[in-house]
């Protein structure tokens, strides 16, 4: 079982490949869809009146816990505006309402406390950690972040990183965070601070995962069409620990095909808008892409 902290919201986005000018997004409704293939997720975000059951809908038939899902009478969903242009690693933001959020403070129940695994997904440094103090031991406290917190609120955001088992975070951030050009050295900057495990999202190159003892790097999935990048990163996050929270170990074994369950859930992704690919997609379909996955890195070994 995960808890999932972040943010159900609504996007207006556009690429070279189209436009929608809203359309359902939020950190926390990426991940727990993308999570919920696997296990169990109970979600705690705030909406305002403008979230219809329509959209609501995106949820139903999943194993997603709603008890956290709060509405408010008079406000309006957090809302996000961006632009992208054929480098689809890079988003230009055109406008952010916090809105509903602004003044979210929550407050878990007891069975959202205990769960085994915890998701602080991009927020405000102090608020993800008034979170993750409300948690009983969780077997997997893990964080996303983003530049914003890095260059405004860094000590707070250290604060976090101390307490936390795994990280979440781009190659940029790594690098903005530690002053390091070197992806490997700052990656071992974060390390020292107590986190097990470093995971570098990487775009279009991948992902790169570092612990104290091993270094694994994975491709991104190869794709002839990318429409919308928009909530990938969450998506990763989302199939990665909902694996990982599968597994009775967490080993490295575990860590290896987590990474490959969330790299084949972001890839579902980006084929369409907001969540539309990821809203026909089977746990069938991801199992055959996992597997055109590792054909995909496989390689013999040669004898000398």
């Amino acid at each position: 079982m995960i808890t999932v902290f972040g943010t159900v919201a609504f996007d207006a986005i556009q690429t070279p490949f189209g436009k929608v000018d809203r359309c359902l997004g939020g950190s926390a409704t990426y991940f727990s869809v993308a999570a919920s293939f696997f296990s169990r997720v109970q979600l705690v975000a705030v909406v305002g009146e403008d979230f219809t059951d329509d959209d609501a809908s995106i949820f139903a038939g999943r194993n997603i816990d709603l008890d956290g899902l709060q509405r408010v009478a008079g406000e309006k969903s957090f809302f996000w505006s961006g632009e992208y242009g054929y480098d689809l690693n890079v988003a230009k933001t055109r406008d952010t309402q916090l809105n509903v959020f602004a003044n979210f403070r929550p407050t878990l129940t007891a069975t959202q406390r205990k769960a085994p695994v915890i998701f602080l997904a991009n927020a405000e440094p102090d608020l993800q950690l008034e979170v993750l103090e409300q948690c009983e031991s969780p077997r997997i406290a893990a964080l996303d972040t983003m530049n914003l917190w890095i260059a405004t609120a860094r000590d707070a955001l250290t604060r976090v990183f101390r307490r936390v088992d795994l990280v979440i975070i781009n190659e940029a951030e790594v690098r903005q965070y530690t002053n390091e050009a070197n992806l490997i050295k700052g990656a071992r900057q974060i390390l020292a601070l107590g986190v097990k495990t470093l995971v570098i999202k990487r775009g279009e190159y991948g992902v790169l995962m570092m612990t104290n003892d091993a270094v694994f790097a994975a491709p991104a999935y190869p794709l002839e069409a990318v429409f919308d990048p928009t909530g990938a990163g969450d998506t990763f996050a989302g199939g990665f620990l909902g694996y990982l929270a599968s597994c009775a170990e967490g080993n490295d074994a575990d860590l290896r095909r987590a990474i490959i369950f969330g790299s084949t859930l972001a890839s579902f992704t980006v084929e369409k808008f907001s969540l539309d690919r990821l809203r026909e997609i089977t746990i069938d379909d991801v199992y055959a892409r996992y597997r055109e996955f590792r054909a995909l890195t496989h390689f013999e070994d040669f004898e000398v």
